[in-house]
């Protein structure tokens, strides 16, 4: 029988992001005794490469907005998929989770008069990102690790989960193991929060950080919970795109919100080209108004820039495919240009965008302040993940709870910019409550030892298959390949179908991975050891826009690019099946309250 230490929790989370430290900090509040695994160290999570800011209707810069305009504007962004009460939540809770953030330390840019600034940005009708220059999320990730280690909270650093632990129809604690020594772990505990982010990892190209390889959406999926919507994938529309060493690397969207434009190798701003009907009220039809906007012209609409990512993205695949891209297959975003607007204008770029500003200095010697940067789409965030109660956020399962990117219902088919960090603080803050409560009201039964055993026999089976043995790296890089070809921003029956079947050939190959005999700095067996839930995601994510057969949101199928009213109201369910295979179901989505109604109809 393998070793392992075992660790005892009334709340167990996995991930210490911006969903994961707000959901201990909230459950440790309560008394709870709580512990924090993560798979990197503590501070290095991937919320601190969010640059733009907090969306939260506080009012500081346009005192015109509020919850009902900021909860249609989320509800039409995502296409009207959206769990609507997550929805209403968040809009009516992001700014105070905001100010009690900015108690607990954080340094927000700031008004005249003191109060937290609040930036433009896309999708959003009025200013309303809270934001620390283009560094929000390492401000938040520091303020939250501030506040969160008072709080008597356990933190397990560089442990990855491998499997959620059942009791009967509960979820009892985790099984994982250290990536420093490999040593085994059980983390025992009354109720579980998955907060491990999203699953950029599965395409070649990506913002995201080495840690996200769906792992919480994996554990969910084995553990019998129902992912949805894994169809709506978001492409940033601005990553870099040279050199090749940093591809991928996010443009935060905060540049054009400061005025940044988007051009084509001829000079040209296209977006004015192509205005969807569902934003033409609100979006400027020329350069004078866009300018004006963007410098806190109440009566000016916003530039085209500005408009959602999903649509931004596919615009400037469409300048790349007709050949009017950059050299370096991208299109450019210029800042620079606003030296013909303010008379200082480098030293503003440089105080509004330092990140920016020092990223594309070091990594591809281009000083934004002179001249503009090469940019295209990157994977960026999945709109899709755990089906989680919109209150308390616990998934299908009991004893179950998600947060952040892993959890879905908020975004529906497509979040705007701004709402990841406040869906954190918001649905983190919840999911650490009502974890909490749960564990109060249960008790914790004995983890099977035969299940237990398994879950470790199979972590170390990758040391014994010898030199036949097939190398994690390259079914990872094939599988990145076939996603990111085939399951793109583009996408068309054919490559979805030849995808599923690829994918299943890497599964089969994924079950001969070999690593060499040795527990300890193993990066081979790490990667071995993610296989599975790269597997995983992708497959649903195939097999769910397969199912979609129209155009909506981030999803967008050449083959059918309208959308269809017979598709508009349904989410898409994937569930484990007993046989062990991936099942795709759609599931109605259920009638706004009449209350919200009214309001999306007052926002038109």
């Amino acid at each position: 029988m393998t070793q392992y230490e075992t660790h005892e929790h009334d709340v167990l989370v996995i991930g210490a992001g911006g969903a994961g430290l707000r959901a201990a900090i909230e459950a440790s509040s309560t008394g709870a005794r709580v512990a924090v695994v993560c798979k990197s160290l503590l501070g290095k999570a991937h919320t601190v490469m969010a640059e733009g800011g907090v969306a939260a209707a506080m009012g500081n810069v346009d005192d015109r907005d509020g919850w009902t305009t900021h909860f249609a504007d989320t509800m039409r962004g995502g296409q009207y998929l959206n769990n609507w009460r997550m929805a209403e939540l968040h809009a009516k809770e992001a700014p105070d989770r905001v100010r009690e953030l900015e108690a607990w330390g954080a340094l927000f840019d700031r008004t005249r008069d003191g109060r937290i600034l609040q930036r433009n940005f896309g999708g959003h009708k009025y200013p309303r990102l809270a934001h620390v220059g283009d560094r929000t999320g390492l401000e938040m990730i520091r303020t939250l690790q501030d506040h969160g280690i008072h709080g008597g909270i356990d933190f397990l650093m560089e442990h990855t989960v491998l499997a959620l632990v059942p009791a009967g129809d509960r979820i009892v604690g985790a099984v994982g193991y250290e990536r420093e020594k490999g040593r085994f772990h059980l983390y025992r505990a009354k109720a579980v929060i998955i907060a491990t982010g999203g699953i950029g990892r599965a395409f070649r190209v990506t913002s995201n950080s080495w840690e996200y390889t769906g792992d919480g959406h994996a554990l969910a999926y084995e553990a019998g919970a129902d992912l949805i919507d894994m169809e709506f994938v978001q492409f940033h529309p601005t990553g870099m795109v040279w050199p090749p060493s940093v591809q991928g690397i996010l443009v935060t969207e905060g540049v054009r919100g400061e005025g940044g434009v988007l051009r084509n190798k001829d000079g040209k701003r296209f977006m004015f080209d192509d205005i969807p009907d569902l934003y033409a009220h609100q979006t400027a039809d020329n350069e004078e108004e866009g300018w004006r906007y963007v410098t806190g012209d109440k009566d000016a609409r916003r530039p085209p820039e500005l408009l959602t990512r999903d649509h931004v993205a596919r615009c400037i695949v469409h300048e790349i495919r007709e050949g009017r891209g950059s050299p370096h297959g991208g299109v450019y975003l210029d800042i620079a240009w606003i030296k013909e607007k303010l008379p200082d204008a480098a030293t503003h770029i440089k105080r509004k965008l330092p990140s920016m500003h020092h990223q594309f200095i070091e990594l591809a010697g281009v000083d934004i302040t002179q001249e503009p940067m090469e940019v295209g789409p990157t994977t960026h965030y999945v709109m899709g993940g755990i089906r989680v109660d919109g209150d308390t956020q616990m998934a299908s399962v009991p004893g179950l709870f998600a947060a952040g990117e892993c959890a879905a219902g908020l975004h529906g088919a497509n979040r705007l910019g701004g709402n990841s960090l406040s869906d954190l603080l918001v649905f983190g803050k919840r999911a650490g409550e009502y974890a909490a409560a749960f564990a109060a009201e249960h008790d914790l039964p004995a983890a099977s030892e035969s299940f237990v055993n398994d879950v470790l026999q199979h972590a170390l089976a990758p040391f014994d298959r010898g030199d036949a043995a097939e190398m994690p790296y390259a079914i990872q890089r094939s599988l990145q390949e076939t996603m990111q070809d085939l399951v793109g921003i583009v996408r068309v029956q054919a490559e979805l179908d030849e995808a599923v079947e690829r994918i299943g050939g890497f599964r089969e190959r994924a079950e001969r991975v070999g690593a060499l005999p040795n527990r300890e700095y193993n990066p081979g067996w790490h990667t071995a050891l993610d296989l599975p839930n790269l597997l995983t995601v992708s497959e649903a994510v195939a097999r769910s826009a397969s199912d979609r057969t129209e155009s909506r949101g981030a999803h967008f199928r050449e083959d059918h690019p309208e959308k269809d009213p017979a598709l508009a109201k349904h989410n898409t369910i994937v569930r484990k099946a007993a046989d062990g295979s991936m099942h795709v179901v759609r599931e109605p989505t259920k009638p706004i309250r009449d209350d919200l109604q009214k309001i999306i109809e007052e926002n038109q």
